[in-house]
């Protein structure tokens, strides 16, 4: 394999009616625009969210961690903002159903920030009180001083 690699020829055809230098400057230079172009068509390794088949191509390892939430889209945005390759398979034989979260093995640290950022998002929505429910408990208020304030009022005026 080595030798293949060490040996390598490239063969170049320019059909002119004199060979000088600066047409084979050119056509040399050519080719290595069109050897450039070629190489950034080659595929392209996926990075973010993809097919766990995608992920096991990549030959680097894989790990996994399970979750049970089933908000899983905003550990999406966690993982993106720490550029994780990552693939993710709904296991539906357990009810409720868990989701289990393959990375490389060597994000395992980039995942566990992830992890870590996500957890706290969570955390901090559990903590915040609905709005609608906040809503709800102030038209009550309210109501109930409005009524209040029109009885006073016409016991104000009877007497």
């Amino acid at each position: 394999m080595q030798e293949d690699v060490e040996n390598r020829t490239v063969t170049l055809a320019i059909t002119t009616t004199k060979l000088t230098g600066s047409v084979l400057k050119s056509a040399i230079l050519k080719f290595l625009a069109a050897q450039k172009n070629k190489s950034r068509d080659s595929p392209k390794i996926p990075h973010g969210k993809q097919s766990v088949k995608d992920l096991a191509k990549q030959n680097q390892g894989m790990n996994n961690i399970e979750i049970t939430d089933k908000n899983i889209k905003s550990f999406e945005k966690s993982a993106r903002k720490y550029g994780v390759d990552f693939a993710v398979k709904k296991d539906k034989s357990v009810k409720p159903p868990k989701y289990l979260v393959f990375f490389k093995g060597r994000d395992a640290d980039a995942i566990t920030a992830a992890f870590t950022d996500f957890t706290a998002k969570m955390v901090r929505k559990a903590e915040r009180p609905s709005v609608i429910a906040q809503l709800r408990k102030f038209t009550e208020l309210v109501k109930s001083t409005v009524s209040n304030r029109v009885k006073n009022k016409d016991r104000e005026q009877s007497l």
